[in-house]
């Protein structure tokens, strides 16, 4: 009897020390099914825009409305990319259409294995001048047939608007906006909240390349301005401002690079959450910068 009554003791303590351990199992596999998987495509450069290589981990860090994620992957980016070039083609483009034809060609060459690109001219209305293929035929040719039409305007804010549009409809889990112009004269009557909310909407990127400073006079010229300015910022994107129409095809050079070399980052983020209104990506590492757009898709912000 004695035996068996000294038992009791250890049996109690085996019997607790199980019920906690199952507490504990059972709070972190709540605490695992409380996390959701987010993932971002993340551009990393160096000073001089050139991607930069061999990040890990460590190298990046994730915020969401200012609270720190826990990064759980991190991989080169292979995932193809739907990519929309908007191409000034109104009549303050006329001078740099041969840059602008040089240019495309080098992006489409690294670009169009395995995405799918279209161009757009923005001259009077936006018009599909390709639709969206990887063929090199068939973009070729319509960069050959790339003119400026003379006593034309631009329809950026309106092109941005139909673009985002069609893109919600496509499933690429990339995709990016790419505006080519000048500074000219545009007709959109757009506001740039709308455009704004319109490329986020879409899950796009948006990188503009610019020549010449955009000027604000107008109230169509401010808003254009607002638009590329807050919808770069929002979407992980650039605006590029070139002084010259001869530095297009380097920008675009450099743009196909930075957009080949993405990282996908995964992270997770608290299943309670809602949505959160800003998504911000930044280097562990001096002289690094980088820009970051969620993944399209339930996978995405």
């Amino acid at each position: 009897m004695r035996a068996a009554f000294a038992l009791r003791p250890a049996l109690v303590a085996v019997a607790a020390a199980g019920c906690i351990v199952a507490a504990l199992g059972a709070r972190a596999v709540h605490a695992q099914a409380g996390l959701r998987e987010r993932t971002i495509f993340v551009s990393a450069v160096d000073a001089k825009g050139e991607p930069v290589d061999g990040l890990g981990l460590g190298d990046f860090t994730i915020t969401e409305d200012g609270r720190r994620r826990e990064i759980l992957r991190v991989s080169p980016a292979t995932e193809p990319i739907d990519i929309a070039l908007l191409i000034d083609n109104s009549g303050a483009a006329d001078a740099a259409i041969p840059p602008l034809r040089s240019g495309l060609r080098s992006f489409v060459t690294q670009l169009s294995v395995g995405n799918q690109i279209a161009l757009v001219g923005l001259a009077d209305r936006p018009t599909i001048l390709v639709d969206y293929t990887s063929s090199p035929e068939l973009l070729e040719r319509g960069i050959g047939r790339l003119f400026a039409m003379n006593g034309s305007g631009m329809t950026l804010l309106d092109a941005l608007v139909e673009i985002s549009a069609g893109l919600e409809r496509r499933d690429a889990p990339r995709a990016v906006i790419v505006p080519v112009m000048t500074a000219g004269v545009e007709y959109s009557n757009k506001g740039a909240r709308e455009v704004v909310a319109a490329v986020r909407d879409a899950g796009a990127g948006l990188h503009a390349i610019v020549i010449g400073h955009l000027p604000a006079g107008t109230t169509e010229e401010r808003e254009r301005a607002l638009a590329i300015a807050e919808g770069t910022r929002a979407t992980g994107g650039q605006h590029v401002t070139l002084l010259t129409e001869s530095a297009v095809e380097q920008a675009l050079r450099k743009l196909a690079r930075e957009l080949s070399s993405q990282y996908k980052v995964v992270y997770g983020r608290p299943e309670s959450l809602i949505p959160p209104d800003r998504t911000e990506v930044t280097s562990t590492r001096r002289g690094i910068t980088m820009r970051g757009t969620p993944a399209r898709g339930p996978s995405g912000v």
